[in-house]
């Protein structure tokens, strides 16, 4: 009877376990998170080792500067110094570590950051010498993201939970540009084949699928003390996935993710929807053959047309202005964009050059010039405001997917 009941007792136990577990399947993912070995290995390659893309007018030269193990999420170089330093260098990972004087750090974040379904720090912007961060975040079964004071490491900002569980949050996103009093920040719209978190780009009164707006009074007041939360607002609607974004003068740009198709370049309106997911020149994502397409025109269904589809897609991942050697070669304005995946019918981990016309609204050309096929490129090294980063010879550096940062140098100009 003894035996029984502890056979029992035991099978009763694993009902109600296995029951949890598929009510929960965040549990087992946490206990995975807490084996999981996040540490960034850091070091020196050897110099000396160069290599070459030809692009139309140049000659793209590429070198490893340091290697790392880590997929990035924000990096800064120190802009008064013309000379490139690795010292100089503070690296945001996604894991939540960062590396500083060339030393890796874990970074203190508040108890629901959470690197579950591809989560962790999605960017990091710097305000009065306060780091600010965007995050994935879980709290009892809540899916959400979130904007945490790191010095303090306070919660200043939350979404709503996601309406299932059905999470990538590769899709948050994000970047950010500094204009004036105001922070522009991109938050993707984290699906996975949910149709429901999808709709979020839509709604008026979800953060998700929008690029958003942040007074930095509002930060000032939650830097001295005074307020906890900040309340930003929606500046534009409707879209997947905006992983890079920046500026030229007063006009701002954005590149997003589309779906099986279709990465977007976009010139972001004050209060303008870019139609997702009514609209999309990418069709659905299917795990069979075939796939529908999505309603294209956006214009005639009152959404604003990018200014460039990538047709296939290329995994666009970031965008900047041009360095001044392209700028000054071209007398045009110019976006420079970096690629992850790509597929079979277009390359990614390719740099790609925008050229628009004077008034910003249409682009004149576009040109992909492929790296490798090992190299998937993440961001730009920028300074404080997320502005490129130039050396004293013209040179730019980009970070690719868990191998390190790398050297770029435009050269031998075609007359």
């Amino acid at each position: 009877m003894k035996k029984f009941l502890i056979f029992f007792i035991w099978f009763l136990s694993l009902i109600l376990i296995s029951l949890y577990v598929h009510e929960n399947p965040e549990f087992i993912e946490k206990i995975k998170e807490k084996f999981k070995d996040d540490r960034i290995i850091v070091f020196e390659p050897e110099e000396g080792n160069i290599e070459r893309s030809l692009g139309n007018s140049f000659i793209l030269e590429f070198s490893e500067a340091i290697s790392f193990s880590g997929r990035t999420s924000f990096i800064i170089h120190d802009e008064k110094f013309l000379n490139f330093d690795k010292n100089n260098l503070i690296i945001y990972f996604q894991n939540g570590n960062f590396l500083k004087n060339l030393k890796i750090k874990k970074i203190d974040l508040p108890k629901n950051f959470t690197r579950i379904r591809n989560g962790g720090i999605k960017t990091v912007f710097i305000y009065k010498d306060k780091q600010f961060a965007l995050l994935s975040s879980l709290y009892k079964g809540c899916f959400y993201a979130s904007i945490v004071l790191i010095d303090i490491k306070k919660e200043i900002f939350k979404t709503k939970c996601l309406p299932t569980k059905k999470i990538d949050y590769n899709g948050l996103g994000s970047s950010h540009i500094h204009h004036g009093e105001k922070i522009i920040l991109s938050i993707g719209t984290p699906e996975q084949a949910s149709s429901a978190i999808r709709k979020l780009a839509q709604d008026k009164i979800s953060f998700f699928g929008k690029i958003i707006e942040i007074d930095k009074k509002e930060l000032d007041k939650v830097i001295e003390g005074s307020k906890n939360e900040i309340a930003p607002t929606i500046y534009t609607m409707g879209h997947r996935n905006p992983q890079g974004i920046t500026k030229i003068e007063d006009s701002f740009f954005s590149v997003e993710h589309g779906p099986k198709g279709g990465d977007e370049l976009n010139k972001i309106i004050k209060d303008k929807n870019y139609g997702w997911p009514k609209v999309s020149y990418g069709t659905q994502y299917v795990y069979d053959e075939g796939g529908e397409s999505y309603e294209i025109n956006h214009e005639t269904n009152l959404f604003e047309e990018p200014l460039f589809a990538l047709v296939p897609s290329v995994g666009i991942s970031a965008v900047n202005v041009c360095p001044s050697r392209l700028i000054n070669y071209y007398k045009k304005p110019c976006l420079i964009a970096l690629s992850l995946y790509g597929n079979k019918l277009r390359a990614g981990r390719s740099i790609i050059i925008y050229l628009l016309n004077e008034k910003l609204d249409k682009v004149h050309s576009v040109e992909q010039i492929h790296l490798r096929d090992y190299l998937k490129l993440r961001h730009f090294v920028t300074n404080k405001k997320n502005e490129l980063y130039e050396d004293k010879e013209g040179n730019i550096y980009i970070s690719a997917d868990k191998k390190g940062i790398y050297k770029l140098s435009f050269v031998h100009f075609r007359n």
